[in-house]
């Protein structure tokens, strides 16, 4: 089992019970590139319970070509799941399927025949590409809202495009575009940049949610890793996060 790979000095601290739902996970085994067996994402279920979380949302990807999931596949899988998880005993409540939706080449064509499954039954989670700019988000993020659809941006601090020195983060707050932040971002687990901009975010109010992304058990260790740091629990004791609403 997964915890027994760490010592009594570096057990999950239940410091997540704040937030009380973790909002962004991958623990739909086999549908992307998050947890690959149902061994795996029950393992790292137990863990999250253990860190604090009472309910947990997950979201696997939906994005052209590389996951070209559909919504009623995966509606049927995550059922199937729930019985596997709830004869497991896990100690979390699963409380829905998303998806996070890559704003893609092929993003357009989904939009104009939606049929996204929501984040609480109300947001669409998105994402951009981690390592190029795509011409025209703009304009399907403001296209989404005309549609009436609530819209939150996934890690918004991981794309090394868009830099704190820009206005482009204050324009997508003022569009009314909510973030959400991953909370290994906040422990330096994908480097000092994003470590930098989702300090800054969510010090200046503008991360609405705060995620774990969890795709596996090597980001359920440094979950319990980022569970013991400083500026985790500081950002958890100094600000107000929309989890528990969910």
């Amino acid at each position: 089992m997964l915890l027994n790979l760490f010592n009594k000095k570096n057990k999950p601290n239940p410091i997540f019970d704040v937030l009380g739902v973790d909002m962004h996970s991958h623990l739909l085994p086999g549908v992307d590139d998050g947890s690959k067996a149902l061994d795996e994402s029950i393992n790292c279920l137990r863990a999250l319970a253990q860190l604090g979380f009472s309910r947990t949302i997950i979201t696997p990807h939906f994005q052209y070509p590389r996951f070209q999931n559909k919504e009623y596949d995966i509606e049927r899988r995550y059922s199937e799941f729930c019985t596997q998880v709830k004869q497991a005993g896990v100690g979390i409540e699963l409380a829905g399927i998303a998806g996070e939706y890559r704003i893609d080449t092929g993003f357009q064509a989904r939009l104009d025949n939606p049929q996204f499954l929501k984040v609480g039954g109300r947001y669409v989670l998105v994402e951009l590409s981690l390592h190029h700019q795509l011409m025209g988000v703009d304009e399907m993020l403001f296209d989404m809202q005309m549609k009436g659809y609530d819209v939150i941006l996934a890690h918004p601090e991981r794309y090394p495009y868009i830099t704190l020195s820009s206005d482009r983060y204050e324009r997508m707050k003022d569009a009314g575009i909510l973030f959400q932040c991953n909370i290994l971002s906040l422990s330096g687990f994908y480097g000092p940049d994003a470590r930098q901009k989702a300090i800054t975010l969510v010090d200046r109010g503008w991360s609405e949610f705060l995620g774990t992304d969890t795709h596996n058990e090597i980001y359920i260790k440094a979950m319990i890793e980022a569970s013991h740091n400083r500026t985790v629990q500081r950002v958890l004791q100094r600000h107000q996060f929309l989890n528990n609403q969910l």
